[in-house]
């Protein structure tokens, strides 16, 4: 950030690039600036600008104290999930007038619109509001000059008829999008589908992410989007297969199965003390299997390769195939503190669905699930094609 760029912007009260507040004590109007600033419905191209811990007037805000713990809050908004899209922002703090500001720095976002929990916040001069239709449409409409990633992506040859408005309207649309705006909702169906994404704004066709989330048979346009499942007595692949399961249909009750098969293999023991209440143990820990395996399906490749997510239960471990090797930033020395995107627009509907709760920490949680549990820690391996993630079974 430019500090005298920065100091003409705080100072000029007309512009409609920068938001003022005196403290963080209505952090949702943050949230709905930084929403606002993402959208870009004036089309600046441009970052737009807040400034924590600033009077209205441009002045520094003199009872208002900028600490590390308020510069990490105001970092931490863009992958706590509440702004969809991810919000692309820099935080930092700047000394102006000899009193130091924290500054939050929004970039447009090539896949608008944007929402925060189901709103859509755009800017009209120096406020902000709620978008109407016609703006929804046209933030929808300039997502069409962008460079989509895969998930966004037409499916060629499939048509609205291919997926299932109804599981659209009955179980994605209410989590997407807050109930008052549903409320006073004139959208037709299909301009929905294409606010959420799931409509290719150009031709109307569904997307990769909508024919994954509502296709009537996903698989047949999308080969490769599916989980083989085999329960294996032994310790190699070629031993006996005691179950085995192709876990077809849409991304949703493919989560729902997965959750349902952890749950039948798990062996829990049960120890009875002679005082006290009972000690139940579980052979691996249910939240970290859930969290590499949809890992797993939220980052894998679903353009290069027919190969779906292997999940391979064994006497002694558990093993997760994801098609796909590391993706843009991420590297193996970095994996587990940096995190980058693949499929932007299924990492969203899995967070809206409530498969995901908080972007970049799966790993980390899924290993402090395993130490708690007193498993080995978790092995992976890289290849230029496919990630393996170990899990090992509790001693």
């Amino acid at each position: 950030m430019d500090w005298n760029e920065l100091n003409e912007l705080r100072k000029n009260l007309e512009s409609d690039r920068t938001e003022r507040k005196r403290n963080m004590s209505d952090k949702d109007r943050i949230c709905q600036a930084i929403c606002a600033f993402a959208n870009d419905l004036s089309n600046y191209q441009k970052p737009g600008y807040i400034f924590v811990g600033i009077e209205d007037n441009g002045t520094p805000y003199s009872d208002f104290t900028i600490t590390d713990e308020i510069l990490r809050e105001l970092a931490s908004i863009r992958s706590d999930g509440n702004i969809l899209p991810q919000p692309i922002m820099n935080v930092q703090k700047h000394s102006f007038e000899e009193k130091d500001v924290a500054v939050v720095e929004v970039f447009p976002n090539e896949m608008p619109p944007v929402r925060y929990n189901g709103v859509t916040w755009i800017r009209i001069g120096p406020r902000r509001a709620m978008a109407t239709l016609e703006e929804e449409r046209r933030l929808t409409e300039k997502r069409r000059m962008a460079n989509l990633s895969f998930d966004l992506q037409p499916v060629r040859g499939s048509t609205i008829k291919d997926i299932s408005v109804k599981l659209f309207q009955n179980e994605y649309l209410p989590y997407a999008v807050a109930p008052e705006v549903l409320e006073e909702n004139k959208r037709t169906p299909e301009e929905q589908m294409a606010s959420s994404r799931f409509l290719s704004g150009h031709d109307g066709c569904p997307t990769v992410v909508g024919m994954l989330m509502l296709g009537n048979n996903p698989q047949n346009w999308l080969p490769g989007s599916y989980i083989q499942f085999l329960r294996i007595e032994g310790l190699e692949l070629t031993d006996f297969i005691k179950s085995e399961k192709m876990i077809a249909s849409v991304l949703s009750q493919q989560l729902r199965e997965l959750d349902e098969l952890i749950a039948l293999n798990i062996v829990t023991s049960i120890e009875i003390p002679p005082y006290g209440s009972e000690i139940r143990t579980h052979d691996y820990p249910v939240k970290a299997i859930q969290q590499i395996i949809r890992n797993a399906i939220m980052h894998r490749n679903y353009q290069g390769t027919n190969a779906p997510v292997r999940f391979y239960w064994y006497s002694d471990r558990i093993e997760i195939h994801s098609p796909g090797g590391l993706y843009g930033q991420v590297t193996p020395e970095n994996f587990r503190s940096t995190t980058d995107y693949r499929n932007p627009a299924i990492a969203e509907a899995m967070k809206v669905m409530g498969f995901v709760q908080r972007f970049g920490v799966g790993i980390q949680m899924a290993d402090k699930e395993m130490a708690k549990n007193g498993n080995p820690p978790l092995e992976f391996q890289f290849e230029p094609t496919c990630i393996n993630v170990t899990l090992r079974r509790r001693a």
